[in-house]
């Protein structure tokens, strides 16, 4: 499974780089935001100097033609851009559009498989299920992400299925278990993901062997 980091914040994603395993990089408005940026692209361009794997950036249109408009210019941004668009039926237009002239697209706020099986007929690169928020209204949100994945499997889309709206640890386990492409990861998980307390206890015990053996 690829590792993504969900974030707008240049040193989280230097980290995750440093860390060895960060793939690519997702953001939204509400994360440029949280970070008091107002120039988005110019954070984008940013981003993209920072790492070669994919970057998603949203459009902030919510018609057709604004969609393509504004897509089209984040994708001239960079190589390695992929433009990010809500799935609803312009952004569905949008993404056939966009991906017929080879723009890579992630379709967002995906809540249900109906949703996922158009953004692939549609043509999407990636389509990203938002499983903390199905939880926050009491349903399970990997339930979502495994009908996702059988309906790919029926019919062999090449769409990859990004698990979204990741909030602990756990969502990371069973995006995994669930054969998910990737998942993308807010840093405070990315650094729950290597704690256990017994590896801590386990470090703390040769650590205090070892100094009993060197007084001997």
């Amino acid at each position: 499974m690829k590792f993504f980091i969900d974030t707008a914040n240049l040193d989280e994603i230097k980290t995750a780089i440093n860390f060895g395993f960060l793939d690519g990089v997702t953001t939204n408005p509400s994360l440029m935001a949280k970070e008091g940026i107002s120039d988005q692209e110019t954070r984008i361009k940013e981003i993209c100097r920072l790492t070669d794997g994919p970057v998603s950036a949203e459009v902030l249109a919510v018609d057709t033609l604004g969609m393509l408009a504004e897509g089209r210019r984040l994708a001239s941004l960079a190589p390695n851009i992929a433009v990010k668009l809500p799935l609803t039926m312009e952004g569905l237009e949008a993404t056939k559009t966009l991906s017929g002239d080879g723009v890579k697209v992630n379709l967002t706020l995906v809540f249900s498989p109906l949703q996922a099986l158009l953004a692939a007929k549609a043509g999407a690169a990636y389509v990203s299920p938002f499983v903390g928020r199905l939880d926050d209204i009491g349903q399970d949100g990997f339930r979502l992400v495994e009908e996702i994945i059988g309906v790919y499997n029926n019919y062999a889309f090449d769409t990859e299925i990004i698990v979204a709206s990741v909030r602990h640890p756990q969502h990371v386990l069973r995006a995994a278990l669930s054969g998910a492409d990737i998942s993308t990861i807010p840093f405070k998980v990315i650094k729950q993901l290597a704690y256990h307390p017994l590896t801590d206890k386990g470090l703390k015990e040769f650590l205090a062997d070892h100094e009993k053996a060197a007084k001997k």
